[in-house]
């Protein structure tokens, strides 16, 4: 399973209707930090198979469900469950530091 492009208009559908745990990657093609973290969350998608989904939003295209969550920075990472959010961070980080991150919050 890889990452899922997700929009303004299927954030609800894809992330807070999920019956599984999201990562959510806010994200832009020109931010630096957030292509370094990008094949790590590629890895993890495959690693976490159906037990974990990760989807990336392009701030730059879907400026509302970043607004809406408040976005200030990126890449920004929100980890929801059961449609509400239960842990957050900004900043990239290494491929361990976001597994475990991850880990303690589902």
């Amino acid at each position: 399973m890889s990452t899922v492009a997700v929009t303004d208009d299927t954030f609800d559908a894809e992330v807070k209707n999920s019956d599984i745990p999201v990562v959510v990657d806010f994200w832009a093609e020109w931010c630096g930090p957030c292509k370094q973290i990008g094949p790590a969350l590629e890895e993890l998608a495959s690693e976490y198979g159906g037990k974990v989904k990760i989807a990336k939003v392009d701030v730059d295209s879907n400026p509302n469900a970043a607004a809406a969550m408040g976005v200030r920075g990126i890449p920004a990472l929100f980890i929801f469950k059961d449609g509400q959010v239960v842990s957050n961070r900004a900043g990239a980080a290494p491929k361990a530091a976001l597994q475990s991150w991850i880990d303690e919050s589902i």
